[in-house]
């Protein structure tokens, strides 16, 4: 099952290449009856094996923005989180992005992914459940104007480029 996680705060300088952290590592996130916390490391699988991950605006799969595979979304794990650059489309979808993220309105990211065996961890810390995200399967990241986690960026960058609504609850609840 794909579940859907989000973060952060977004801002445009005018270039249509938006950078950022589409996961911060160790920032707990609050996700209804449980909070998760992802560690240093949990992407390093996806991002090695080179499988194509997509880069979409609100998980939505007709509002794709750039792939890996296309080079047009570039991904790293660093000791702060996932970071990417997004060199986005000349589409109606990537010119109206540029606006919202100039404008403030779309502040965060949030991404897609599916925990391989063995990839999470489960504690319980006194009256709250926590789930520590270890090994996942990387599927997309998104740009979204309400994330889960409220600390991932995305700036809009000057220079050149080089070559809908999802219950976590239920989510939660269909993978346990």
């Amino acid at each position: 099952m794909l579940e859907l996680r989000g973060h952060g705060t977004l801002k445009a300088t005018g270039n249509k290449t938006l950078t950022g952290y589409a996961a911060v590592f160790n920032s707990e996130a609050v996700l209804g009856d449980f909070s998760e916390v992802i560690r240093q490391g949990a992407f390093a699988k996806s991002l090695a094996t080179g499988s194509n991950i997509r880069a979409l605006y609100h998980h939505d799969g007709t509002a794709l923005l750039g792939t890996t595979r296309g080079g047009t979304l570039q991904l790293r794990e660093d000791a702060h989180g996932l970071a990417f650059q997004l060199a986005l489309p000349d589409t109606s979808h990537g010119r109206d992005l540029a606006i919202l993220v100039d404008r403030g309105d779309v502040a965060g990211c949030s991404f897609g992914f599916k925990v391989r065996d063995g990839g999470d961890r489960w504690e319980q810390r006194g009256a709250q459940l926590v789930r520590e995200l270890l090994d996942v399967d990387l599927v997309e990241i998104t740009l979204t104007s309400d994330p889960a986690y409220s600390d991932t960026t995305v700036a809009m960058r000057s220079r050149p480029h080089q070559q809908g609504f999802v219950d976590l609850n239920r989510a939660w609840m269909d993978t346990v």
